[in-house]
């Protein structure tokens, strides 16, 4: 039940951000393409696949902030237990931002523990599409 009520939350917003757009006249970003990605992404970080989720980045982030093969060791120790989008909103820009829970299993001492982040996607009208602008979660709280 919590889960339709959330895909249902997630529609309301997507459909809020459709509606101005089309009202103002503007070619609308691809809701679509949107959920395919978000759903792509959660999946690479719920199966451990950072390398992957790596790529749904904006290669200008991705360029100011390069990933390491260290970095992405760190991120191998780490086994996510739960991907929980808590809320999803339209920032003024037009980007969508959704407020993500994890759990993550440290794989060498068993820990779990919650990590909240904040998601950021924002339609590149060049490409065509969607990109992540804020990078991998931090699963060590800067540490």
């Amino acid at each position: 039940m919590r889960k339709l009520m959330l895909l249902m939350a997630t529609l309301a917003v997507l459909l809020m951000a459709v509606v101005p757009a089309q009202a103002a006249g503007k070619r609308q970003p691809n809701a679509a393409q949107l959920t395919k990605l978000q759903s792509a992404y959660a999946a690479a970080i719920r199966w451990g696949e950072f390398e992957q989720a790596w790529e749904l980045v904006d290669p200008a982030y991705r360029l100011a902030h390069p990933m390491t093969e260290l970095a992405f060791e760190r991120y191998r120790q780490i086994q996510v237990s739960g991907y929980s989008d808590h809320t999803t909103s339209l920032a003024d820009n037009g980007d969508v931002v959704r407020n993500i829970e994890l759990r993550a299993i440290n794989r060498h001492t068993m820990a779990e523990r919650t990590v909240r982040y904040r998601e950021q996607w924002r339609w590149d009208p060049v490409t065509k599409r969607w990109w992540l602008v804020v990078g991998l979660p931090d699963l060590w709280n800067g540490q």
